[in-house]
């Protein structure tokens, strides 16, 4: 058994690592592995803040929902702001107190609901902007890096032929090296395409949840308007 693992082991010791057949590639090659390697270390830089900020908005806006659903007033509402500074409801609420305000100190009374319903709107597509920042670029490096893996596998593949060709015959220690090289910038285009394509989705789903809560949220302000000065 070990003397018919010998020569396997053997083989695989001499074989090219990924590092060397990078590190040897022709500038061209080496282009596309660069290019690879920083949209993937730019979108898991992406991938991993989202996620942390997406997690804590989460968090705080039951946690502020919950403050708002116990509060009598505004006062102890917007001292419960200061609290969850990361929650979205919060924007929200600060755009749709703004006006309650503003129409509170020049007439003395809320006149104009509809005014208020549109800052909240307002609110909520601001926060919704912001949660969406730099998902283009995810699903630019989703799309866009199988195409340039390909790329850097037709280059590993004519740089084959162009070896075969100068060796007279046909040789796997000929077309070997370029094959795999090509190999290795599809496998690289897949690493940086499939966790953005992955998280894309994921976060797409989370953001969708919490315009869904902010929605609610509107009408759960409107309703507190309505006690506070209609009452």
């Amino acid at each position: 058994m070990i003397n018919f693992l010998l020569p396997a082991l053997a083989a695989a010791a001499a074989s090219p690592s990924v590092w060397t057949l990078v590190s040897t590639s022709k500038p061209a090659n080496m282009a596309v592995h660069i290019l690879l390697i920083a949209a993937s270390c730019f979108s898991w830089g992406i991938i991993f803040t989202k996620w942390s900020r997406l997690r804590k908005a989460r968090a705080e806006n039951g946690k502020f929902l919950r403050a708002f659903r116990k509060a009598s007033g505004f006062d102890g509402i917007t001292a419960a702001c200061e609290q969850f500074p990361l929650a979205s409801l919060v924007t929200v609420y600060d755009y749709g107190f703004a006006e309650v305000d503003r129409q509170v100190r020049s007439k003395q009374r809320l006149n104009n609901r509809t005014a208020v319903e549109r800052s909240l709107q307002i609110g909520a597509g601001e926060e919704i902007a912001r949660l969406e920042q730099n998902m283009n670029w995810l699903a630019t490096t989703a799309a866009i890096t199988p195409f340039v893996g390909l790329f850097g596998t037709v280059l590993g593949i004519i740089d084959s032929f162009q070896a075969l060709t100068g060796a007279g015959a046909a040789s796997l220690r000929a077309v070997g090296p370029g094959i795999a090289e090509a190999l290795i910038a599809t496998a690289m285009g897949l690493f940086a395409a499939i966790p953005a394509a992955i998280f894309y989705n994921y976060f797409g789903f989370l953001i969708r949840e919490v315009s869904a809560r902010m929605e609610d949220f509107g009408l759960e302000f409107m309703n507190l308007i309505e006690r506070v000065y209609e009452a």
